[in-house]
C-alpha cells in the first residue's frame, strides 16, 4: 500500500495534543485500580473524551467503567480499543531502578495499561481532529475498556453488540519493541469451583465431618494428572480463594478455588473446561461434598488480519522508532541491570531475533513475517476480533528484557522513554485508522481476511448466557 499523502497531517495531529493524553497517562499510573474497580481511572477517561468534544455513553454493557466515547459523522467506523486496569502486588516508585513499593501489597500498573488507555485515546482524538478538519465522512469511537486482566470485559462489550456496526478495531500493547502483534492468543475460562461438607471436631469425631478443603486438594491433584493427557499448548491455573477457615481442629465444610483454563481455540477451550469439570465432580464424589462451578469471565483466541498487519507494518517503517536521548538510555540500562540473563535473552527469543548486548531500547522495527505464532498469554482482544477486523500494535515502552507483570513495568510507567514510545504508537494507530477511512478496498480485504480464517466458524461467546460481568466477584484476587 502507499502512503497517504495526510499522513504528515495525522502525525502533527498526535504532537499537537500530546502532552495532555501523557497527563493522562500519568494521573491514571497514580490512581492503579484492578479488574472492574477502574472508577477514578475510568473517569479520568470519560473527562479526557468531553475536552475533546466525543460523544459519551458510559455503562457499556452493564459495566460501570466501560464507556464509548465516538466522533464524526457517516462513512466507515475506525474504533480504538483503550485498557486502563492495574494489577494487584506491584505497587512501586517511578524513575528507580530498584524494587521499591510504595505501599505494601498495594496496586501497580504492571502491564502498562495506563499508556495503553492514553495512546489509543490520543490516536482516536488525531484522527478525530483530522476528519473534522477536512470534512471527510467517518466516524472514530474510543472504546474504554476495563478489566482485561481476568475481567473479559470486551467479551461482555461484544456479547452486549457495542461492535456490531465497527468496520475496523485497533487497539496496542506496551513492549520491548516496535512493530505489528502478529501472535494469536490462547483463548480462556475463568471458573469457580465451590465445595461445601459438613464441619465437626477434627479430632473428637473426624468421621462426622465431609472437608471440602480436601475436595479441592483432591481436584488440584486430578488436574495436575490431567496435564499430561491435554494438547501441550494449553494451559491451567489455579489459586486458592477460601481454605474454609484458620482452624485445624475443624473440619472444613466451605472451600473455594479459582481455576483458569486456557487453549488456542474456542473448541479446544469447550472441551477442555468439561474435562476439568469433571475432576472437579470427581473429588466431590470422593469427599460426599457438594460442588458447584460458575463461569466468571472467559475470552476467545486472537484472531489475526494479514492486510491489516501489513499496513500497519508500512506505518511503523515510514515512522520509524522513538529518538530516545542518553537519558532515556541510561534508565533503560538501570532497569536492564535490574534483569536476569533469562529475561534479556526471552525477550529476543520471543522474537525470533539474535540477541545484542548493546541494546537498552530498540532502533529498529520488528521485522514482517508470514509464520503465525502462538503467544502463552490470552487477552479479551480476541473477543473483538472475531467480530471485526482487529489489529494491534508493539509500542516501545520498556528497556529490552522487561517481563510484564513486573515491578520494571511499573517502575518505567512515568518515565520519557514510555512516553516517547507511547506517542509514537499513538501516530501509526491514528494512521491505520486513516488507511482505513480513505481505502474502501483496504476495508473489503480486511473482512474477507477475517471471514477466511473463521472458516465459517460463527462467534460462540465463552461467557455462558445469562451471565453478568463478575464486578463484585473479581474484588476477590
Amino acid at each position: 500500500m502507499s502512503m497517504s499523502n495526510n499522513l504528515p497531517e495525522v502525525f502533527d495531529a498526535v504532537e499537537k495534543k500530546k502532552e495532555a493524553f501523557i497527563g493522562l497517562a500519568n494521573r491514571v499510573w497514580e490512581t492503579p485500580e484492578t479488574c472492574y474497580m477502574e472508577t477514578q481511572s475510568a473517569a479520568a477517561h470519560r473527562e479526557m473524551l468531553e475536552t475533546q468534544g466525543f460523544r459519551i455513553t458510559e455503562n457499556v454493557a452493564g459495566i460501570p467503567t466501560a464507556l464509548i466515547g465516538e466522533a464524526g459523522e457517516g462513512g466507515p467506523v475506525i474504533a480504538f480499543l483503550g485498557e486502563y486496569d492495574a494489577l494487584a502486588g506491584l505497587s512501586q516508585k517511578a524513575d528507580v531502578s530498584h524494587f521499591a513499593p510504595l505501599a505494601p501489597n498495594a496496586n501497580g500498573h504492571g502491564c502498562g495499561h495506563n499508556l495503553l488507555g492514553s495512546a489509543s485515546l490520543l490516536a482516536a482524538t488525531a484522527l478525530k481532529d483530522w476528519l473534522q478538519a477536512t470534512g471527510t465522512p467517518g466516524r472514530v469511537r474510543y472504546y474504554g475498556c476495563p478489566a482485561e486482566e481476568g475481567g473479559a470485559a470486551k467479551a461482555f462489550m461484544v456479547r452486549a453488540g457495542a461492535f456490531e456496526d465497527v468496520d475496523i478495531a485497533i487497539c496496542w500493547h506496551p513492549s520491548n519493541f516496535a512493530g505489528v502483534q502478529r501472535e494469536t492468543s490462547l483463548a480462556n475460562c475463568r471458573i469457580d469451583f465451590t465445595f461445601r461438607g459438613r464441619a465437626s471436631h477434627a479430632s473428637a469425631s473426624p468421621e462426622l465431618g465431609r472437608s471440602a478443603l480436601d475436595a479441592v486438594e483432591l481436584m488440584n491433584v486430578g488436574v495436575n494428572y490431567l496435564r499430561e493427557h491435554m494438547q501441550q499448548d494449553c494451559r491451567i491455573h489455579y489459586a486458592l480463594l477460601d481454605a474454609g477457615g484458620i482452624s485445624p481442629n475443624v473440619v472444613q465444610a466451605y472451600a473455594k478455588v479459582r481455576y483458569v483454563v486456557r487453549a488456542p481455540e474456542l473448541p479446544g477451550l469447550f472441551s477442555l473446561i468439561e474435562r476439568v469439570k469433571k475432576v472437579a465432580e470427581g473429588a466431590a464424589l470422593m469427599t460426599e461434598t457438594t460442588m458447584e462451578s460458575t463461569i466468571l469471565a472467559g475470552v476467545s483466541n486472537l484472531v489475526v488480519n494479514r492486510p491489516l498487519m501489513d499496513v500497519m507494518q508500512d506505518i511503523w517503517q515510514s515512522l520509524g522508532t522513538p529518538q530516545f536521548d542518553e537519558k532515556d538510555k541510561a534508565f533503560a540500562k538501570s532497569i536492564r541491570d535490574t534483569l536476569s540473563v533469562e529475561d534479556i535473552a526471552a525477550s529476543w527469543a520471543q522474537e525470533r531475533l539474535e540477541a545484542r548486548d548493546d541494546l537498552a531500547l530498540p532502533d529498529f522495527i520488528l521485522p514482517a513475517h508470514n509464520e503465525l505464532r502462538q503467544m502463552g498469554g490470552s487477552t479479551d482482544v480476541g473477543d473483538v476480533s472475531w467480530v471485526v477486523p482487529t489489529v494491534q500494535a508493539y509500542g516501545p515502552t520498556l528497556a529490552i528484557g522487561t517481563q510484564l507483570h513486573t515491578w520494571q513495568v511499573v517502575a518505567q510507567g512515568k518515565s520519557s522513554l514510555a512516553h516517547k514510545g507511547m506517542v509514537a504508537t499513538a501516530k501509526v494507530m491514528a494512521a491505520t485508522g486513516l488507511a482505513a477511512i480513505e481505502s474502501p478496498q483496504l476495508r473489503e480485504a480486511a473482512w474477507a481476511d477475517l471471514k477466511k480464517r473463521l472458516k465459517g466458524q460463527p462467534y460462540r461467546s465463552p461467557i455462558p448466557d445469562g451471565a453478568e460481568p463478575p464486578v463484585a466477584a473479581m474484588t476477590i484476587k
